[in-house]
């Protein structure tokens, strides 16, 4: 089966009615946020989309992406490559008031005033949070080893006693 390229917009209610399966690909040149959080992002995200109405007859979108990046390990430098793999159900809203109304199971997804989404957007910003915070091997495959490595309290730098600059006039008094 040949994966094609997504929409940059949807209209989720429009896809959800009519019950619309998406099973693509996103070019990452696209997604420029996550390409300057990566040294390097895979060319492409695969990514799955399923627009249904729920049986609460909210307009839902269920879908998956997934793609390698290679980042920068925080412990010794070196190229580290990541698979990132999200998930995620989000229910279109036009205000604040409909996104509280939600059920917990959903993330609300505001839509823009043509009432479409930026279907981009959406997955670079999952992608972004799926990112670690401190992204690094683990110990057995990272250039730093562990014996280098300091942990705990570090030693107290102890001072070598500095002559009082005042002593000399200290000595002046007693002379007086």
């Amino acid at each position: 089966m040949i994966k094609v390229k997504l929409p940059i917009e949807l209209d989720p209610v429009r896809a959800a009615k009519r019950n619309l399966d998406y099973d693509g690909i996103v070019e990452s040149k696209n997604l420029k946020r996550l390409q300057g959080a990566c040294l390097s992002v895979n060319p492409v995200v695969d990514v799955k989309l399923h627009c249904a109405i729920d049986p609460q007859g909210l307009a839902t979108i269920r879908g998956e992406a997934q793609t390698d990046v290679r980042v920068e390990c925080q412990r010794c430098n070196g190229d580290l490559e990541l698979p990132l793999q999200v998930q995620f159900t989000y229910s279109p809203v036009f205000n604040d008031e409909q996104a509280e109304a939600l059920p917990e199971s959903y993330e609300p997804l505001e839509l823009n005033e043509n009432g479409e989404i930026n279907v981009h957007k959406l997955l670079e910003d999952e992608l972004i949070v799926a990112m670690p915070l401190i992204a690094k091997h683990p110990m057995a495959e990272c250039a730093v080893k562990s014996d280098i490595q300091t942990f705990g309290e570090i030693p107290a730098y102890e001072e070598q006693a500095k002559p009082n600059p005042f002593a000399v006039l200290e000595s002046l008094k007693k002379k007086d």
